[in-house]
């Protein structure tokens, strides 16, 4: 199967707005502004971006996400993720790049998928000849 180019994916955007509750999973390959209620997971292959105003009780499953609400549950990224001043989460994060804007709230673990090594002592080196 060929894959698209990346500028096709950019040009569509789903959108939930307020007064919007949605109660089960969303999956898709586009483009997603949440600024309902979601209580299930989100799944796409494109940008998550929860406004100040959206709330998801859930897994969120994206290739970049932007947060200004509040999210309860793990948040997996593939690229960047971004947590903007107003925003809340509770829950854990695995991500390749973060940003975290100052009176960001974030409780949990963060992992940036950095190598599991074992700690060398200081003056180690690799091999002594």
């Amino acid at each position: 199967m060929a894959k698209l180019p990346e500028s096709e994916n950019t040009n569509k955007i789903n959108m939930i707005g307020v007064g919007t509750t949605i109660e089960g999973a969303i999956s898709s390959t586009e483009n997603i502004r949440f600024d309902g209620i979601l209580r299930g997971n989100l799944y796409t292959k494109g940008k998550v971006f929860i406004g100040e105003s959206g709330t998801v009780t859930g897994e969120i499953k994206c290739k970049n996400c932007e947060v200004e609400g509040v999210i309860e549950g793990k948040i997996i990224v593939e690229e960047l993720l971004s947590l903007r001043s107003v925003c809340k989460i509770f829950g854990d994060i695995k991500t390749g790049k973060l940003a975290i804007e100052p009176g960001a709230i974030f409780t949990g673990k963060c992992d940036m998928g950095g190598r599991k090594e074992s700690p060398k002592e200081p003056g180690e080196s690799k091999k002594e000849g």
